[in-house]
């Protein structure tokens, strides 16, 4: 029979063990270290790093095929990639050159070489795909003009698996009318219809409402809201604007977190050689009141050759620069026109929903927007800077556009 003293220390040693034990086991792992296998150990601090969310943990760096680093590695200083959104655009517009033209202009090239880089979800179209509006073009010359279009732009995007939302431009499928009312351009507009609606082009968006595709309809992506109309010429029938606010209030309109509305011609004009009737929207200010009654955020737009971020009562403006042949110069300030093209970021916690990243194509440099005029004052109507209230004009600024227009004009 054991005594006391050996009962004692056997006792004793167990404990000891047992102390031993728990202290190697402290040592080799942090309390409540988690026993996933995506975690990494940080040497330097002894600790174990857990990526809170998968999306936290570090993305492969995609590999750019040779064209597109080819062109990323002559930018002086690196290609600026800015902070990505919820849902990022890829936003081009007016593509096209001479009248009847098969050939792009080498930064139509670019802009699709370098979509690798920047990964957007979508590629929106402000219009002038192709060539047309010429009325002696055949129609194998206009289906020539879309056989290219397919050849340096469609194509490579279905490819890429990457969906197009476009509107039609006046190059495209003129809806300008005459006298009699009818189509000027009928031709045209028949062979744009029948190249979009064959399945083989399918631009891989998700529609909401074919309606009259090419010409009227929307579509979605995640939270956002597009309608796409026809501002190849600068009336939309009464029938069609009905259609327009019946869409702005469907189910999924009204579900999303941003709408937006894509166009040809604006809404007010921002260029030399535009600023006149015809040039933009009629009914300018009906229009925007009936968009901003149906929350419409953003009016994408072409035509105008010039990149320039505006805003108008509650409705954001991004006029779009060029690809194609003919930047133009804007009304305001000296600046040389330029070709560019923007990646639009949406965020959708954010005050602003948008984020604009235009390109100047020649250098790959982002256009500050402190390199743009603080206002433009075109013919029917002031637009501001989006980043400038009208308190942020001076008295002389608000001078010169009230001698030019009119103080009715002059607000923003």
């Amino acid at each position: 029979m054991l005594s006391w003293r050996s009962l004692l220390r056997t006792f004793l040693g167990i404990i000891i063990g047992l102390v031993a034990t728990i202290s190697l086991h402290a040592c080799q792992t942090e309390p409540n270290a988690p026993s996933s296998p995506n975690a990494a150990v940080n040497s330097e601090a002894n600790k174990v790093v857990v990526p809170s969310k998968p999306e936290d943990e570090p993305k492969k760096a995609v590999v750019l095929p040779p064209a597109t680093k080819a062109i990323v590695d002559r930018v002086a200083n690196g290609l600026y990639n800015p902070p990505r959104g919820d849902v990022r655009l890829a936003v081009i517009s007016d593509l096209n050159s001479a009248y009847g033209s098969t050939d792009y202009e080498p930064e139509v090239d670019k802009a699709i070489n370098l979509l690798p880089f920047w990964q957007p979800d979508l590629v929106a179209c402000s219009g002038d795909m192709v060539a047309g509006q010429y009325p002696s073009l055949t129609e194998e010359q206009m289906k020539a003009m879309w056989a290219a279009f397919d050849d340096h732009v469609a194509s490579p995007l279905r490819k890429a698996k990457l969906p197009y939302g476009f509107t039609v431009g006046n190059h495209d499928a003129s809806s300008a009318r005459s006298v009699a009312g009818k189509f000027l351009f009928s031709k045209e507009r028949d062979v744009a219809a029948k190249y979009w609606n064959d399945p083989a082009h399918d631009p891989g968006v998700e529609f909401v409402d074919r309606f009259e595709f090419p010409f009227y309809y929307t579509f979605k992506y995640k939270d956002v809201f597009f309608l796409s109309w026809d501002g190849s010429s600068d009336l939309i029938p009464k029938d069609k604007l009905a259609w327009v606010e019946k869409a702005l209030q469907s189910p999924e309109a009204k579900a999303a977190k941003i709408k937006i509305l894509i166009g040809h011609l604006p809404l007010y004009a921002v260029t030399v050689g535009r600023d006149s009737a015809g040039e933009v929207m009629s009914n300018t200010e009906e229009l925007r009141a009936m968009l901003e009654r149906n929350n419409v955020h953003t009016y994408i737009s072409g035509h105008h050759h010039g990149y320039y971020p505006a805003h108008k009562g509650k409705l954001q403006l991004l006029h779009m620069g060029i690809l194609g042949a003919g930047p133009r110069p804007y009304l305001e300030g000296r600046m040389p026109p330029r070709k560019s093209m923007t990646i639009l970021d949406i965020n959708f916690a954010s005050p602003e929903l948008t984020t604009y990243t235009t390109y100047d194509m020649r250098t790959m440099q982002p256009i500050k927007y402190d390199e743009l005029p603080r206002s433009i004052n075109g013919h029917n109507g002031m637009v501001l800077r989006r980043d400038l209230k009208m308190e942020d004009l001076s008295t002389s600024e608000r001078a010169t556009c009230e001698k030019q227009l009119g103080e009715s004009l002059c607000s923003a």
